[in-house]
């Protein structure tokens, strides 16, 4: 039996930046599905759309959004059972330790700051990619 597909969500509001990383990851994962929105209250929404079995194996958060921080998105999704399966990470231009052990204490797996090309997009999302499992 074939291993299902990775499902990502991307969330960042910086247009440029989702399709780059879309672009990084089918070009890693042909088969995987990536959704994107452009906030956290984006993420907040469709997670509450998606049924149990329809939730994505991975979220990759901007710490800063405007509406809900990547932060704010984690502290919500603590609380709720169904998302703790989900990986999630923070990706941000800051390399702030404060905003790094925010995210960490608040549920993110980790934090990653974004890369400078193309080919360095491609090995972190790699790193990524293995921190979830697509079955």
């Amino acid at each position: 039996m074939p291993a299902k597909s990775f499902f990502i969500l991307l969330a960042d509001d910086d247009p440029e930046d989702l399709e780059l990383f879309e672009e990084a990851i089918l070009q890693l994962e042909p088969e995987a599905r990536v959704n994107y929105v452009v906030n956290g209250k984006g993420v907040m929404e469709f997670l509450a759309a998606c049924s149990d079995d329809e939730l994505p194996d991975l979220i990759i958060m901007d710490y800063n959004m405007p509406q809900m921080t990547g932060v704010d998105v984690l502290t919500r999704l603590n609380g709720i059972c169904r998302y703790k399966p989900i990986v999630k990470l923070i990706l941000s231009t800051s390399c702030s330790e404060t905003h790094i052990k925010k995210s960490l204490d608040n549920g993110a797996r980790d934090y990653f700051v974004k890369p400078d090309n193309f080919i360095e997009l491609k090995i972190l999302v790699k790193k990524m990619l293995s921190m979830c499992s697509a079955g």
